[in-house]
């Protein structure tokens, strides 16, 4: 979103005033989806108040030096992003719209959340010197591709071939004391404003993102050192409490206990989605996506969720998407009304595997310019695997490169 310029204070708030100038916060259980874009928002208000700070010590009238590099708007492009697995430029390790994704991280992106909604109204009112920020470190501008139109015709038979694929597939069982691994490249976006108050479009570099959860959701860590909020050698999803387990942030074995069958799934998530998101089509899309984005699903299930989605109005299927592999597939689609973001979930065209996920802006709204990708994920890698921080036979013990 583009923030309004407001005159800087004179001192910081204090906690009193804040609590007199702020709502009570609320308790929403936000999709992933969402919460990957409000951590975005955050680590970006960081970065422009970090750099507005800076600029403020050293001179009043520094000279506007921000660059703005042009994207490739020919079809299927995916201009901007670095080759997989390049290496992050040396900085701070980094920490997501639909972004932004991710339902084994809810508890800690949840705190990430909540302090974004502290620092992102206090970086806020740093903006009005009018200075222009530099693009956050790292990042590069978002790829711009041609929108394809999606369509029903076929969905139906695309939509029997995936799940009947995800039905038959042989995925790792995990055992007493053991952890689910799940590894993906994913880029999300990153919007920077301008001097001239305008937002410019960048996306983080594509970057390896790994995350070891049990079975029952009690413990887990993530690896993503790209991420400012993350350490280098991660950070831990435990739950010592022992939350109780929902769709929107569910277990290995709360997927287990779901009904496999569409019409009951779809029943379930429209009920306990409800108030949620940008409408209750839109919300049960995405709650599936999250499902099925980091997470080993039940064979049965993944098939039932599959299914169930074709069902949801304004589900289209797209002949061509393009993961942050690059690898190329068709789509299951649908887009958010409310600001025109698709989101596209990828299959391999011969075997009809999951690949990964794309979000496409699909018209000018909010800064953010038609073709627009705002984000990208690949899975590369799901096992079960016997500790934390161990990786699949072939994948090695040392740490991403950052």
């Amino acid at each position: 979103m583009i923030r309004t310029p407001r005159r800087r204070r004179e001192e910081p708030l204090d906690h009193a005033e804040l609590a007199r100038l702020l709502p009570a916060p609320g308790d929403p259980e936000l999709s992933s989806d969402r919460l990957n874009g409000l951590e975005e928002h955050l680590m970006t208000e960081i970065r422009n108040l970090t750099s507005d700070t800076a600029s403020d010590t050293a001179s009043d009238t520094a000279p506007d030096t921000s660059p703005h590099t042009a994207s490739d708007t020919s079809p299927g492009a995916s201009t901007g992003a670095p080759p997989v697995g390049a290496p992050a430029r040396n900085r701070a390790p980094r920490p997501a719209r639909r972004p932004g994704r991710r339902p084994v991280l809810v508890g800690v992106a949840a705190a990430l959340v909540l302090a974004a909604a502290g620092v992102a109204g206090l970086a806020g009112s740093s903006g009005g010197s009018g200075r222009a920020v530099a693009p956050p470190a790292g990042a590069v501008p978002a790829p711009v591709v041609q929108v394809v139109r999606g369509s029903t015709a076929g969905l139906a038979g695309a939509v029997a071939d995936i799940s009947g694929a995800a039905a038959r597939a042989e995925l790792p069982e995990p055992g007493p004391g053991q952890f689910l691994y799940v590894r993906s490249e994913v880029s999300w976006l990153v919007s920077w404003e301008g001097a001239d108050g305008k937002n410019r479009s960048y996306v983080d570099e594509i970057h390896p993102r790994e995350v070891w959860m049990s079975p029952d959701g009690g413990k887990g860590w993530l690896m993503e050192p790209y991420k400012e909020a993350v350490d280098r050698d991660g950070i831990t999803l435990d739950d010592p409490e022992g939350g109780g387990r929902t769709l929107n942030s569910p277990s290995y074995d709360y997927l287990r206990t779901l009904p496999t069958d569409p019409g009951l799934l779809l029943k379930k998530i429209y009920d306990e989605t409800g108030g949620m998101g940008n409408g209750p089509d839109q919300q049960a899309f995405s709650t599936i996506g999250d499902l099925l984005r980091e997470q080993v699903v039940p064979p049965k299930l993944a098939a039932g969720l599959y299914r169930a989605a074709a069902r949801i109005p304004g589900v289209v299927l797209v002949d061509d998407s393009v993961d942050a592999a690059g690898r190329h597939g068709v789509a299951i689609a649908r887009t958010d009304e409310a600001d025109g973001a698709r989101t596209e979930w990828i299959f391999d065209r011969e075997t009809y595997t999951y690949l990964g996920e794309r979000t496409v802006q699909t018209r000018d709204a909010e800064g953010i310019e038609a073709g627009t990708v705002r984000g990208r994920t690949a899975v590369t890698d799901r096992a079960v695997v016997d500790a934390v921080k161990q990786r699949p036979a072939g994948l090695g013990d040392a740490p991403p490169s950052a």
